[in-house]
Order: C-alpha cells, then structure tokens, then sequence
C-alpha cells in the first residue's frame, strides 16, 4: 500500500487491561440499553436525549460537563432518559481535525495509540459515574474497546449509505440510530435502517460471521441540504417509509443541531431549543409525531458557542469548555431547556 509506517501502536487488549470496566460498569451499560430500547419500542414513556459536546476534548472539561449532566439526569430521570455524547471520531467533509481517538492532542502529531488509550479512559470514568455515553461509528475497524462501552451509537449522515456501516449496524448490542444523508434524503436512511436489522454475513477479527439483525435501528432526522427536516410532513414520511418496510419498533429521534439550525446559511447552536419546544408542540397536536417521536439529540458543552482549532495555539487554546469543532450551547441554556421538556412531557 502506499503508506509510511509510524510506529506499531499497542494491542486494543492491552490497553483494555489498562483501563477496565467494572462488574457495575457493565450492569450500568446493560441496564442502559435495555431502557433505551424500551423507550424506542414504546415500552417507556420518557423522552430520550442524546446530549453532549460535539467533541470529547479535553478531558478535565468533559468530566466537568459529565459531573453536571448526571446530577440533572438524576434529577430528571422520571420523565427523561439523559445519555451523553462523548464523541471522539470527527467526519469531515473535506479535511481537519478527526478526533481524539486520532489526535488526542489537536496541536500535536497525529497518535491514535495514545488516541485509543485517551478515549477509553475518558469513557470508562464516564460509564463509571452511572451516565450511559453514546458515539458516532465512523471508523468500524476502530470499534473494539469503545462499543462494549457505549448504550446508543449513530451512523452519521455520510456512513449511512456505506454497507459496512450498516453491516457493523446489524451486529451492535445497542441501539443505532440511522441518520438521513446530507442532502436530507430520509429513504437512504430507511434503507440503512432496513439493512441493519436485518441478518449479514460478513468478516470480523479474521473469522466469517453471521450478524444477527438489530431491531432498535431507528431514524435520525438531522436536516440537509434543502433545509430542516423535523415538521411534521417530515414524520408523515417517514411514517410511510417505516409501514412500506415493515421496520420493526419505528422510532425517530430528532437532531436538533446540524442542517437543523441553519439560519441564513449559518449553524446557530442557540436555536436548538426552538426546535426542541416546536417539536414537542407538535407532539401534543398530531398523534404521528407523538407515537413516532422518541427523543432528541443536542450539542451542548459548558460554553456557548465554538473555537477555530486551527486558529489557536496550545497556549491560547480555551480549554474550560469551549468547543473546538461544531458551535455548541452553553450550560445554563442546556438545563434550561431540559428542565422545561421534563416539565412539559
């Protein structure tokens, strides 16, 4: 191939060993994705959010901002089941940053060895504090020693279409939700939908494999390139596609960010819970979206907004909270909005 080799990075074993999980640990992340999947089924009444910065760096401020979310998740749970997004993969469309799991330092070389060991320890410490985490699947090869950790996993816009995604989708433990591409179609996401709970064969760890379906592969609506994509001709839609299907336990969770809060060509962070209330309005008026509606998922760290990665150095970095990738809402908008869901749902 044409590459240079850099160093032999540790085995994902080892640094598992390093960084265990405890017996609770893992209770923790079983009973999470058990009550994830009974909200997505209807089982559970409460509303689901994803909910969390849109990237996990640096490591003292996201243990801040998990601090926070589990004392108001504790507080909220009767009525809204919190799951954090600790994200370390970054898709880009053209280039840039990738994420901790590659660059764990974003004014270093790239070091995944040391990447995988920041990601997994900072995963562990969260999962250990009683908060289940969610991540985006963007590099599949790269799963071991983050899925096992993980009660809610997304196939973004630009995977969803890719059939080893949605392979890697239909042999998850966990719920998945399938984003619609970047151009807003939701048929490429039911397909992917179809596909993941649905049985593959495929290759894994040098073995051949049968994956046995995930039947808690649902939609993410995230808006695209015509514009949002939440209201309810959105859910009649999508409602169409589900029965035409058959997808087994429909469910939709809304992205709140993304293509979703354009304004003017710009992502406003800050009109993310507009959206949040105008769907939950819509909710109290139309059964469809009521029924199909699971849950929501925002960007939020402890400081509104985002900083150019690119534009600051090590030194004048802000490291307390501020985004370096996507603009995210602050804190105190964010246990607002939550508040008022609870209140209102």
């Amino acid at each position: 191939m044409n590459v240079t080799i850099i160093k032999k990075i540790p085995t994902v074993e080892e640094i598992i060993r390093r960084h265990p999980l405890s017996s609770r640990g893992e209770k923790n992340v079983a009973r999470d994705r058990k009550e994830i999947c009974d909200i997505l089924s209807g089982r559970d009444q409460r509303l689901l959010f994803i909910i969390g910065p849109c990237s996990a760096w640096p490591t003292p401020a996201v243990l801040e901002y998990a601090e926070r979310l589990k004392k108001l998740s504790d507080e909220l749970k009767d009525k809204l089941k919190i799951v954090m997004r600790v994200y370390i993969q970054k898709p880009r469309t053209i280039k840039g940053w990738m994420g901790p799991v590659n660059q764990p330092d974003p004014h270093k070389p790239p070091d995944i060895g040391a990447g995988i060991e920041y990601c997994r320890e900072l995963m562990v410490k969260i999962v250990e504090m009683g908060l289940p985490i969610a991540d985006e699947a963007l590099f599949t090869h790269n799963s071991k020693g983050f899925a096992e950790l993980l009660s809610w996993i997304a196939i973004g816009a630009r995977s969803v279409e890719d059939q080893e995604h949605r392979i890697f989708a239909s042999g998850l433990k966990c719920p998945v939700g399938m984003k619609n591409s970047t151009s807003g179609s939701i048929e490429v996401a039911i397909n992917g939908i179809v596909s993941a709970q649905h049985k593959h064969h495929a290759v894994i760890d040098g073995y051949q494999v049968e994956t046995h379906g995930n039947p808690y592969a649902h939609l993410v609506l995230r808006g695209g390139a015509s514009g949002p994509n939440y209201g309810v001709e959105h859910v009649h839609k999508a409602k169409a596609l589900f029965e035409k299907h058959k997808i087994k336990n429909p469910a939709i969770i809304v992205d709140a960010s993304h293509d979703n809060c354009i304004v003017n060509g710009v992502k406003d962070c800050t009109i993310q819970p507009v959206v949040v209330k105008e769907v939950l309005a819509t909710m109290k008026v139309h059964d469809d979206c009521r029924h199909l509606v699971k849950g929501f998922m925002v960007e939020s760290f402890i400081k509104e907004g985002n900083q150019n990665v690119d534009k600051v150095t090590s030194e004048t970095v802000d490291k307390g909270g501020l985004s370096i990738t996507d603009p995210c809402l602050g804190w105190e908008a964010t246990e607002e909005m939550l508040r008022y869901v609870a209140h209102e749902h």
